[in-house]
């Protein structure tokens, strides 16, 4: 996974309050992940507040005040499609939901909220960033039962964090401190990216 991916995946959390926690900044390649290199990101919400509800499955911009903690795993496999075939053929994309990882998670938010470890761990949601799921059905409902069943709580796509990124880009603003903001704001400036909605508007008109 290359910086940018999860350049991404964190400046949409950030965007929408949240507090973020890379976990590490090496990539593991030439051997199985140990616990923590599980995850790649943590997220906390400060602004949640207790009794509401969960988020939904699909974890649009609208659903971010539910969310409370989560354990995210990225999975930038950009020309790739989530189909019910891939899902049962690749266990790596399952393994941050592993018992060992979420308890490894629940050591590292803040003690004070809740009374044991247990309790920790039951209130981490589990979040997977993918690139899509098939859109036909009914491999699509088949994919998400697939994903609900191993014990994913919630899926972002990229689509959907680009289009939120790009849509709160300010063109009038240096984001000197991201990378990922900035070329976005770059790429807006020459009229190479555009607002959804405008292109929305665009195709009605």
């Amino acid at each position: 996974m290359s910086a940018i991916d999860e350049g991404i995946v964190r400046e949409y959390f950030e965007q929408n309050g949240f507090l973020v926690r890379q976990m590490r900044k090496y990539q593991v390649t030439a051997r199985k992940k140990t616990t923590d290199e599980e995850i790649d990101l943590l997220v906390y919400n400060p602004a949640w507040t207790r009794g509401g509800r969960k988020p939904d499955f699909f974890l649009f911009v609208s659903e971010l005040p539910h969310l409370h903690r989560a354990v995210v795993a990225i999975k930038p496999w950009h020309t790739d499609v989530f189909t019910p075939g891939m899902l049962k053929s690749s266990p790596e994309i399952f393994r941050f939901l592993e018992t060992k990882v979420i308890q490894q998670a629940a050591r590292l938010f803040p003690k004070s909220e809740v009374e044991t470890e247990s309790e920790a761990g039951e209130e981490i949601t589990k979040v997977l960033v993918l690139p899509s799921l098939p859109t036909q059905e009914p491999f699509r409902s088949q994919s998400v039962q697939l994903l609900k069943d191993r014990g994913v709580d919630a899926i972002i796509s990229f689509r959907a964090m680009l289009q939120d990124l790009i849509e709160n880009v300010e063109t009038n603003l240096s984001y000197r401190k991201s990378d990922t903001l900035q070329i976005i704001r770059i790429l807006k400036n020459y009229d190479l990216l555009k607002d959804a909605q405008l292109d929305l508007i665009g195709r009605r008109s």
